[in-house]
């Protein structure tokens, strides 16, 4: 049959080599494990959903982005990101749900926008969420930074800033620089800074119809350099201009003061008051993360407090707080710039290869059939026997089956990275023992079955804190 087209990948969509997708779960895997520290419940929400109930608080940009189709006289979306599902997930299942829920989702989610370096039409979104019922404790958005904290220094990544800032005490800044009644443009500018610069920044405030010397004094406040006692001083000395600016500060005030208790380092900590986040459901606290030494990648981890998680599907008040990791573009970026542990890629801890059926002489005759296929049996047999010992012990194993010459196994080991292999000769039957290589130094020893798992756990241990990244 005649090949009628080349085999490729739609563009915008991720597909990792093996040795690839190992690291990638790995730190998925990670991130559960975090998640789970903290106890928040898995969720899996659908990739399709009805358009009307995705779409409830969609438009602009976004709608635009959105893949939909009809299915006979259905109108289908698929999920751009995990927040809205959730949103509907909690309006229909809050009758059986326990509040505060706390859930973690890490799925695929479609935007159509254009592809280009680093963003993806196809990506891994990671999200955490605390929701409450009519109300949330403020010491909840305080436990989010520690979750953060603890997430990126277990994967490695030790230079990051959690930024951290409240849009109350935007609002309330705004409100006293008489910008009041066009907060969403602005704050929309204000996201830009970073981007733009200042003065593109008050070009564009300007261009709204705001009066330069109000922008000025504005960005003045909000970029200058302060420790973070510092900024809560230098807003509390406003204190009593504006309610709704006092409402922010003392819950800015609060969180941060939680922060050392969740292990959160001053150094790894800063109030930014030109974090706005551009969503417009963020009422409270606002986070993004960002690796110190590339600023350029952008926030790697962002998110915040909202009042009312689910109010386009029932009048119940949820408010939540939560964060993203875009997963996807997170890893793109580790691989791109050569910060993954190269080391930390193996598929299995163990190859077993059995060797004794290799070991019998040419067929020449029946009997000599007979007895290679009863060797080549037992030998299976015991290699079966020993992976499943060692997988019972939580060590992964995997058996290496084919029949090729010694240099060939060995290579296979070698090419995967698995770092030991367990040899099963006409000895090691004879004997009742195995032979582990350490394909790390190339040493061999024998062991029985019990010492030889020890000695595996034992150097899997020695090596098991690594990190998955490099240090940042």
């Amino acid at each position: 049959m005649a090949n009628i087209t080349e085999p490729r990948t739609l563009s915008g969509f991720m597909e990792l080599l093996p040795d690839r997708q190992v690291i990638f779960d790995k730190i998925r895997r990670k991130l559960e494990d975090v998640y789970s520290l903290y106890g928040f419940y898995p969720l899996d929400t659908p990739v399709l959903e009805y358009s009307e109930v995705l779409l409830a608080k969609a438009g602009g940009e976004t709608e635009k982005q959105i893949y939909r189709f009809n299915k006979g006289d259905t109108d289908l979306s698929m999920r751009f990101d995990l927040t809205v599902p959730l949103a509907k997930y909690v309006a229909k299942n809050a009758g059986e749900l326990t509040f505060p829920f706390k859930r973690y989702q890490i799925g695929k989610v479609y935007r159509g926008e254009r592809a280009q370096k680093g963003r993806f039409r196809e990506f891994y979104q990671s999200d955490i969420d605390i929701i409450g019922d009519g109300e949330l404790s403020l010491v909840n958005d305080a436990e989010i930074p520690g979750i953060i904290y603890r997430i990126f220094t277990e994967l490695g990544i030790t230079g990051f800033t959690i930024r951290i800032n409240n849009r109350k005490v935007l609002g309330g800044l705004f409100e006293l620089f008489g910008l009041g009644g066009n907060e969403a443009e602005v704050l929309r500018v204000i996201d830009k800074l970073e981007k733009i610069g200042g003065e593109a920044v008050k070009e564009e405030l300007e261009s709204l119809g705001i009066d330069m010397k109000a922008a000025s004094e504005l960005l003045e406040l909000l970029t200058h350099k302060r420790s973070n006692a510092e900024t809560i001083e230098a807003l509390r000395a406003m204190e009593g201009r504006s309610e709704l600016l006092d409402e922010g500060v003392n819950e800015l005030a609060v969180v941060t003061g939680y922060m050392s208790g969740f292990g959160v380092p001053e150094e790894n900590l800063r109030i930014d008051l030109t974090i706005a986040r551009g969503l417009d459901y963020y009422t409270g606290t606002v986070y993004e993360t960002m690796i110190n030494s590339h600023p350029e990648i952008g926030s790697v981890c962002s998110g915040g407090r909202y009042e009312n998680l689910a109010g386009y599907y029932t009048n119940r008040k949820l408010p939540g707080v939560g964060i993203s990791i875009g997963l996807t573009r997170l890893f793109y970026v580790l691989n791109e710039n050569g910060w993954l542990c190269e080391s930390r890629r193996y598929p299995s801890e163990v190859l077993v290869i059995p060797m004794m059926a290799d070991n019998c002489t040419q067929v020449s005759d029946g009997e000599t059939q007979s007895t290679k296929n009863r060797v080549q049996r037992a030998d299976y047999a015991r290699a079966i026997e020993v992976s499943e010992y060692l997988r019972g012990r939580g060590i992964s194993t995997q058996i290496y089956f084919e029949k090729k010459k010694f240099k060939a196994r060995i290579g296979y080991a070698d090419k995967l990275s698995i770092p030991f292999c367990v040899f099963i000769g006409e000895d090691e039957i004879k004997e009742g023992n195995l032979s582990l290589k350490n394909m790390a130094d190339g040493t061999q020893e024998k062991y029985s079955l019990e010492e030889c798992a020890a000695a595996i756990k034992k150097a899997l241990a020695d090596t098991g804190s690594a990190a998955l990244v490099k240090s940042l």
